[in-house]
C-alpha cells in the first residue's frame, strides 16, 4: 500500500517564503509524474505545479515566478518551494503521485492535504 505524507505549511507573512515537502512510503511502486494542487475555500482544487519523471516542470500562471516543484527520485520526494508568498495564496495544499504498483495499472495517490495562511 502506497501512503503520501506532506509536511511544511503553517502560517506567513505576506511576501514571505514557506516550503512543502511531500514523500510516497511502501514498496514495489514506480511514481510517473508529480504534482502539487491547492484549494482555496469555497473554490476547486486547483493543479499549480508539476513535474515529470524526466524533470520537466510546469506552473500555473498564478504561481509562475515564485514557486518552484522539484524531486528527489532516490527519496520518492516532491517539494515545493513557495516565495514571494501573497494572501491570495492561503489554501489547503495537496502533493499528488501518479504510480504502479506491482500487477497493477498506474493510478492517482494524494497527500493528506496541509494549510498554508499568508497573513500579516
Amino acid at each position: 500500500q502506497v501512503q503520501l505524507v506532506e509536511s511544511g505549511g503553517g502560517l506567513v507573512q505576506p511576501g514571505g517564503s514557506l516550503g512543502l515537502s511531500c514523500a510516497a512510503s511502501g514498496s514495489g511502486f514506480r511514481i510517473f509524474h508529480m504534482n502539487w494542487y491547492y484549494q482555496a475555500p469555497g473554490k476547486e482544487r486547483e493543479l499549480i505545479a508539476r513535474i515529470t519523471n524526466d524533470g520537466s516542470t510546469n506552473y500555473a500562471d498564478s504561481v509562475n515566478g515564485r514557486f518552484t516543484i522539484s524531486r528527489d527520485n532516490a527519496k520518492n520526494t516532491v517539494y515545493l518551494q513557495m516565495n514571494s508568498l501573497k494572501p491570495e495564496d492561503t489554501a489547503v495544499y495537496y502533493c499528488n503521485m501518479f504510480i504502479q504498483t506491482m500487477h497493477n495499472p498506474p493510478r492517482n495517490y494524494w497527500g493528506q492535504g496541509t494549510q498554508v495562511t499568508v497573513s500579516s
